[in-house]
């Protein structure tokens, strides 16, 4: 078997190990059965809503085991056949099952981002904090630069995005800013994208064209709906209102419309400066409020899960997640899972996919991964 034939190999069962190990292959079968086992229960079709949701996960479950099983017997088959074409001189057998190969690969790599992409909130709107880090102008600007690279990462998959708070930077850039991002799988792709950004150019505000590092941070949180109940006490928040500042335009005016809300007991604040009305812009920020309280237990879970004790760090060294480096040279480059880019060029214009696929997949096999160099 040719080289490039066992590497397409080795890519399609790493895959399926990893799906195996998302799913928990184990517990996957058995929760299939008990759920096609309710399917055939008259009395849930009574609740109409628990019987969607029944459904959803059965077909989820389904759909992820089905493929699974084909994979491997596919692969199996295909395999059987090149052995069978060598040992008796059929170049075109041969040819055949290593083209069909080539095509599993490819839908293997569908298949995986999918399966990835499963989570509870991931089929979810997703909001995006971004934050300049210490250094005034030069991390004002980098937020201004992430703020960008995110609503162009979400135009290039067809998704909307709102911005419900900006606030400028003295000179340039901007201090924060609040982004809704409304698209199938928003927040499944967004969530490994929390953490500290790191930046190392020659700065355009330096007179002596020095070399200088930024810091910003981004903190992504589904957008969740009626159906998620998330209590949350009112005596335990206080409400600010303020002038919305912005760069103008109709959405930016000069009374006290913008909403900050803070949630005393974890600390949680959000705010909202996108209506004119100060009761709109009321009503989306305790709807940010519960989703970030939301996003909060998810990530409690998930660290539960885990046996990792994780907390929010500081905006500055030894806490970034990823490295964009335009000066000595160009590279951008995930501290967590190595991947790598030699166009940050490309990456600051929205091409993120590679990094975030990785990033999700780490999450699963955990680890430190060799340097990936995306092309």
């Amino acid at each position: 078997m040719r080289a490039e034939t066992t590497a397409l190999v080795d890519e399609i069962r790493d895959a399926l190990t990893l799906i195996r190990r998302h799913l928990d292959w184990d517990v996957a079968e058995r929760r299939l059965l008990e759920l096609n086992a309710r399917v055939e229960d008259p009395n849930l079709w009574n609740n109409s809503e628990e019987a969607q949701s029944v459904m959803r996960e059965r077909q989820r479950l389904d759909t992820a085991i089905t493929a699974v099983r084909s994979t491997e017997r596919q692969l199996a088959d295909n395999l059987d056949l090149i052995e069978m074409g060598e040992e008796e001189g059929d170049a075109t057998v041969v040819a055949d099952a290593e083209a069909a190969i080539a095509a599993l690969r490819d839908e293997m790599a569908v298949r995986q981002v999918e399966t990835l992409l499963s989570g509870e909130a991931d089929g979810n709107d997703t909001y995006i904090e971004i934050h300049a880090g210490a250094g005034g102008t030069e991390s004002q600007d980098w937020a201004s630069m992430l703020f960008r690279m995110y609503t162009r990462w979400a135009e290039r998959h067809g998704f909307k995005t709102e911005t419900l708070e900006y606030h400028d930077g003295e000179e340039a850039g901007m201090k924060s800013a609040t982004v809704q991002i409304k698209g199938q799988n928003a927040y499944g792709w967004l969530k490994t994208e929390s953490g500290v950004h790191r930046l190392v150019r020659i700065s355009p505000f330096d007179s002596q064209a020095r070399r200088h590092t930024s810091f910003a941070s981004v903190w992504i949180y589904p957008v969740i709906d009626d159906s998620i109940e998330i209590e949350v006490n009112e005596s335990d928040c206080r409400v600010d209102t303020y002038r919305a500042s912005g760069a103008g335009g109709q959405h930016i005016n000069t009374t006290d419309s913008a909403v900050r809300i803070t949630h005393e007991p974890s600390g949680i604040v959000v705010q909202c400066q996108s209506e004119r009305s100060q009761h709109k812009n009321r009503a989306t920020a305790w709807s940010m409020l519960r989703a970030r309280l939301y996003e909060h237990e998810l990530k409690k879970r998930e660290e539960a899960a885990s046996a990792q004790e994780a907390s929010k760090s500081d905006i500055g060294w030894g806490h970034q997640i990823r490295s964009y480096v335009l000066q000595p040279y160009q590279l951008v480059k995930d501290l967590r899972t190595g991947m790598e880019s030699t166009s940050p060029g490309d990456v600051l214009d929205g091409d993120l996919d590679r990094f975030m696929e990785a990033s999700l997949a780490h999450r699963i096999t955990g680890g430190t991964t060799e340097p990936v160099t995306a092309e």
